[in-house]
């Protein structure tokens, strides 16, 4: 929603400048919320919710594709992590906290708008060099860059001042970068382990054709 802001952190009075069809559906939804509010004294709540990851976090989002790809690299899966913009900088936070500051906003007496985040913003190679260290890997041995996974319109920094919400909600973040990239990262790895093992378990892998060639070459594999 904020895009390409020049301010050095987003509240909740930072115009919006939002740059992809993603980011426009997100404002119209945030607008509108308001406009009902407004205008018709609904109880209705907008919180502005920067990055928030998990291990549960789609392999299609960058910091699972990393963690996920770094697993695979871990135990021999794979090659190689093949990324975009490197340089984009983000606001990365743990999602069950940001779904307790939902909880929050929504005890309040008035509803109001509220943005939620880390007030850090670090860059897409920083996690990368930080998984791939908690792997014991050196990661320029094995990250590729392509053009394809550019985005036509690139959000080069976003980080969240999430004041308000820490003053008016007592919310504020207790698990910052360096754990929730390690937590993310511990959780894939486990999840190939058993996979290799042959344990059964709830995955998302197999949904992912990129996920599911590699299981079915190791499947491929263990019968020969």
């Amino acid at each position: 929603m904020f895009g390409n802001s020049t301010s050095k952190a987003q509240t909740e009075k930072t115009p919006f400048e939002p740059a992809s069809p993603y980011a426009a559906a997100k404002l119209y939804a945030h607008s509108i919320t308001n406009n009902y509010r407004e205008s018709y004294n609904m109880f209705a709540v907008t919180g502005i919710l920067f990055n928030h990851e998990s291990p549960i976090r789609g392999i299609e989002f960058v910091t699972r594709k990393i963690t996920n790809g770094i697993a695979k690299i871990h135990l021999g899966l794979e090659k190689y992590l093949t990324l975009g913009n490197l340089n984009s900088k983000r606001d990365w936070g743990y999602a069950p906290e940001y779904v307790e500051s939902i909880f929050l906003m929504l005890q309040q007496k008035n509803p109001e708008t509220y943005v939620i985040g880390t007030g850090e913003s670090h860059t897409v190679k920083e996690f990368v060099k930080l998984a791939f260290d908690y792997a014991g890997l050196n990661w320029k041995k094995y990250v590729k860059t392509d053009k394809r996974f550019y985005r036509p319109i690139d959000v080069e920094f976003l980080c969240a001042d999430s004041q308000k919400a820490r003053k008016k909600l007592g919310w504020k973040p207790k698990i910052k970068f360096e754990k929730l990239v390690k937590l993310m990262l511990d959780e894939d790895i486990k999840r190939w382990k058993m996979y290799l093992n042959g344990e059964s378990f709830p995955w998302d892998a197999p949904l992912y054709p990129s996920e599911s060639r590699i299981l079915t070459r190791n499947f491929n594999a263990k019968k020969t």
